[in-house]
């Protein structure tokens, strides 16, 4: 078996397509040969605690409407091609994600990591939920089967903070500058939400590798 990290953020949607993309490929290898592990990196390191208004967040970024309509409407094509369905107009505060990242780590200990990842993605995208409040995470975390009130406990406190953001830094540090980000056998990265073709080459690449060990 083969590490895959995948250095992501739950409200990036090039991460959502990039994770679909990956995921039909595994599906078509069927003995797929990845271990995966999902690892923080926030695209708003300095968001307020309490998040921001979509709007304001996006028109700020992009320098005014007209920029951010043409650009998310991009990503809406992409998304479409790949089956999804992206709610933007129901997501109305771009959050900080500092307690979802600590929900996927919680989760990764207790094996349940791709769950609550697939849970967050579609409670924000799908269904315009505020995955920077702590009830929202809680009620993930349970869906995923994880004990809901430890979460939120856990989440009341500062419990992992540190390590999160440590993990974050780490990853700039280490040359990651977007996401996704994946790291395949601890060596090769292989950034952006690559097609579906390329995942089935890297996985028959590393087939012939270890035919040839």
């Amino acid at each position: 078996m083969i590490k895959l990290d995948i250095i992501s953020d739950p409200i990036c949607p090039w991460c959502l397509i990039g994770k679909t993309r990956l995921m039909k490929a595994l599906e078509a290898e069927g003995d797929h040969p990845f271990v995966i592990e999902w690892h923080p990196f926030q695209l708003n390191p300095d968001m307020p605690a309490e998040g921001m208004d979509r709007r304001e967040y996006l028109e700020t970024k992009f320098g005014g409407k007209d920029n951010a309509v043409k650009v998310y409407s991009e990503i809406e094509q992409h998304a479409r091609d790949e089956g999804l369905e992206i709610n933007f107009a129901a997501i109305k505060r771009t959050p900080n994600t500092i307690n979802a990242h600590r929900v996927i780590h919680w989760a990764g200990i207790e094996k349940k990591q791709n769950a609550v990842v697939d849970a967050l993605f579609a409670a924000y995208f799908k269904d315009g939920r505020d995955i920077g409040d702590i009830d929202v995470l809680a009620d993930i975390a349970d869906s995923a089967g994880m004990d809901a009130a430890v979460v939120r406990k856990l989440l009341e406190s500062d419990a992992d903070i540190a390590d999160i953001q440590n993990r974050d830094s780490h990853s700039r540090e280490m040359g990651v500058t977007s996401v996704p980000t994946f790291i395949v056998a601890n060596q090769h990265a292989v950034p952006g939400a690559q097609p579906v073709e390329l995942w089935r080459r890297v996985m028959a690449d590393l087939r012939a590798q270890n035919v040839a060990e």
